[in-house]
């Protein structure tokens, strides 16, 4: 794959990004934690339309990572916000740490207006690969309307602690336009302004 965003770090957070396609204006960004990158990056589609992709990765709350959750509820709410205030096909996708069910999750589709291709098909875990009886859907694809699904699939073991997650989506504007997002109120706004402010977190910084 000719085209790629690559990050390696000694720590659990190293990125790197693949593309057949071309990749404009890449960014890294460090958005709420120093040591936690995201990538940011407008691919170009074959048809010369341009998406707008954010990959993420944000730190879950744990013993060895965070004692809570803000500083990944912070990251998903300033992305959400940033890709709220744009018409353009969008992607997020990434290792969000969150199950598809969870209020933070749901905040963040209710606030980007971006669509989740799992609902109404299955839960997809992919996180532990190791634990039949353990496992959870925490790797992410949201897509804005201009998107519709061919497939998703989870792929056979790597040898990660996830498994593969392999989402094929058709960029097809008019087709995708019935398709109906979460809708935020006032409550869920308040809540993420809440969120961005408690770890200083602006969606001005999301490229």
């Amino acid at each position: 794959m000719p085209f790629t965003i690559k990050c390696p770090l000694d720590n659990l957070y190293g990125m790197h990004v693949f593309s057949r396609l071309p990749l404009h204006e890449a960014k890294v960004r460090y958005l709420v934690e120093e040591k936690v990158p995201s990538m940011h990056a407008m691919i170009e589609l074959r048809s010369g339309e341009k998406v707008r992709i954010h990959f993420v990765h944000p730190a879950p709350p744990s013993p060895t990572e965070n004692d809570e959750s803000t500083e990944r509820d912070a990251e998903l709410v300033i992305v959400a916000r940033s890709v709220a205030d744009s018409d353009e096909p969008v992607i997020v996708t990434g290792d969000l740490n969150d199950v598809a069910w969870s209020p933070t999750t749901r905040l963040f589709r209710k606030i980007s207006g971006l669509l989740d291709p799992r609902v109404g098909r299955g839960f997809y875990s992919t996180f532990h690969a190791d634990y039949r009886l353990l496992r959870w859907p925490l790797d992410h694809l949201f897509h804005s309307h201009h998107f519709t699904l061919t497939s998703i699939t989870r792929l056979p073991s790597i040898g990660s602690d996830h498994f593969p997650l392999l989402t094929r989506v058709v960029f097809a504007p008019s087709q995708g336009q019935d398709q109906e997002p979460l809708r935020p109120d006032g409550d869920d706004r308040s809540w993420a302004q809440d969120i961005a402010q408690s770890k200083n977190a602006n969606k001005q910084d999301v490229p």
